[in-house]
């Protein structure tokens, strides 16, 4: 002390270390007072919430975001009775081992899983349906690098043990299913992303249980994960609603007999609505069939909330495809209602997306358009693709009404997740829960780029240019194998066409066709080799669609 009462200057490091750590806890006290209040009923969490951060517990790197998985994690962990779970795809392992370790104690665990995804990473058929899609086989050979703890190009027995999430429950013998279970080669997806906790707590959400869903891909440092949304519900009577749903997808369990219902043999479920605490909540289960009228449909309840809409309508989503629902929306804005969209960059301009038709213009394929497209007279200019670190998408389906009723789960607004798909739709209406959604929107829309990017008009020029000096070619003469002989105008485009239309091909009927659809909304078709993806669609059937499709 007394060599610093002689020479002051010494205690300027101790004076620069407290203002660094006062200034420290000013920024973490700031943070938590920053935060949104939550409703004491239902938690949100979003993986890219700019308030919120983590340390991704796979690639040890520092971000911003609520920790998804670590949220379903401490969930389970709370389970002292069981654990359902349903999800189209399960990759994380420390979920996995959560599971596995609550079993131990007694705990129930059942797991639904999509066909494609039940399996270990290193059996080499897994991913079958969409080996030839690039973007599942970039996301299959990710996975692959994170098993591969070595680094040597192989998947020992201990790497599996240890990091692939099958594998670690299979070992531990958890019951697991998927949409083979009916007896069927598998539903169009088991989309549901939700878990049922001890009967009481409800997990909802837009989330994969995946690194590149909740973290970002393991091969990719600057990815910070699609952006997602969870919600944690406390109610007994919602938690015995899902318990239905996952029941009729259950029967019986694995083997025995072949008594699960999914996809359009389940019943048909009306809308159910709750109370939970000072929350309406409404629920709708897909898919319906086709003989449901569609504004009992789960796309016709997006409808009935859009229409309520006086001042406002903001949206994050995946995938906008569903004709109806745009066409409301235009008349919604006819009436002043302020519409913004923010769609995933893959899907917003692709000819089958409604995206375009809010911003007013058409990609045409063979000069043919979809289907009843009808681009906006008024075209928008609040429509826009989100701008997210490089390999991220917008997995959100998120509509906000007037800043008080938000729309979200794992139902995308696509007519295949309407009449094909095992999906969750919820409608919440509170100011609390909005405010969670309305700052997500927020903070994706204010960096976004909206309007008619470039290549889409240069797309569109040289389709008008190709189309105006287009006319039809002598037919060629008929191959041995597929006869090409119809004419443009009378061709049946794969990526456009309606589902009556797709019906009415040869060979094609309602569950053919439904899968045709699905196939389109994760990759559309440039050639007719194409369909062979789809399952059910080999040589014979390729041969009798020849010269009656184009894409």
């Amino acid at each position: 002390m007394k060599l610093i009462r002689k020479n002051p200057i010494l205690l300027f490091p101790f004076i620069i270390l407290a203002i660094a750590v006062l200034f420290s806890a000013c920024q973490a006290i700031g943070q938590r007072v920053n935060r949104l209040p939550q409703d004491p009923l239902i938690q949100v969490y979003f993986n890219h919430n700019p308030k919120a951060h983590y340390t991704d517990p796979y690639r040890q790197i520092k971000r911003e975001g609520d920790n998804l998985e670590k949220i379903i994690i401490d969930t389970i962990n709370s389970a002292t009775l069981s654990v359902d779970l349903a999800v189209q795809e399960l990759r994380l392992p420390l979920v996995a081992q959560a599971l596995v370790k609550k079993q131990k104690t007694g705990v129930k665990v059942r797991i639904i899983l999509e066909n494609i995804y039940n399996q270990p990473i290193s059996n080499s058929s897994s991913i079958k349906a969409n080996k030839k899609n690039k973007r599942e086989q970039s996301r299959r050979e990710d996975y692959i690098a994170f098993v591969d703890l070595n680094h040597d190009g192989r998947l020992s027995e201990e790497e599996m043990n240890q990091r692939d999430a099958i594998t670690i429950l299979n070992n531990a013998q958890v019951p697991i299913i998927d949409d083979t279970e009916d007896g069927s080669k598998g539903s169009g997806l088991m989309h549901h992303k939700f878990i049922i906790i001890d009967g009481k707590t409800v997990i909802v959400t837009s989330a994969n249980f995946t690194l590149s869903d909740q973290h970002g891909d393991y091969t990719r440092s600057k990815t910070r994960g699609n952006a997602n949304n969870l919600l944690v519900i406390q109610s007994s009577e919602l938690a015995n609603y899902f318990t239905e749903e996952f029941n009729l997808m259950w029967g019986d369990g694995a083997g025995g007999t072949k008594n699960s219902l999914f996809g359009t043999n389940k019943p048909f479920r009306e809308t159910r609505r709750f109370a939970i605490g000072t929350t309406k909540l409404s629920v709708k289960f897909s898919p319906d069939t086709n003989k449901i009228n569609w504004f009992d449909t789960t796309n016709g309840l997006i409808a009935q909330t859009l229409s309520q809409a006086q001042k406002s309508v903001s949206l994050a989503l995946f995938v906008l495809s569903e004709q109806r629902l745009a066409d409301l929306l235009e008349n919604q804005q006819k009436k002043g209602v302020t519409i913004k969209a923010l769609i995933d960059p893959e899907f917003a301009y692709r000819p089958y997306s409604e995206g375009l038709d809010l911003l007013g213009v058409e990609v045409t394929q063979m000069c043919r358009a979809e289907a009843n497209n009808n681009p906006w007279s008024v075209p928008l200019k609040t429509v826009g693709v989100p701008n997210l670190p490089n390999g991220d998408k917008l997995h959100h389906k998120t509509g906000i009404v007037d800043q008080n009723l938000v729309i979200t789960g794992s139902h995308n607004w696509s007519d295949a997740a309407n009449r094909l798909n095992d999906e969750t739709l919820l409608i919440l209406n509170n100011p609390v829960i909005n405010a969670h959604y309305q700052q997500e929107f927020e903070q994706l829309y204010k960096n976004a780029n909206l309007g008619v990017p470039e290549f889409v008009q240069k797309t569109i020029a040289q389709e008008k240019q190709k189309c105006a000096v287009y006319s039809p070619q002598p037919a060629p003469v008929p191959s041995p194998v597929f006869n090409q002989t119809a004419s443009p105008s009378a061709l049946i485009n794969l990526n456009t066409a309606t589902k009556e239309e797709l019906d009415s091909l040869p060979g094609v009927g309602p569950k053919l066709s439904d899968r045709i659809l699905q196939e389109r909304q994760e990759k559309p078709f440039t050639s007719l080799e194409d369909l062979k993806r789809v399952s059910g669609i080999g040589e014979s059937k390729l041969r009798k669609l020849a010269g009656k499709v184009t894409w």
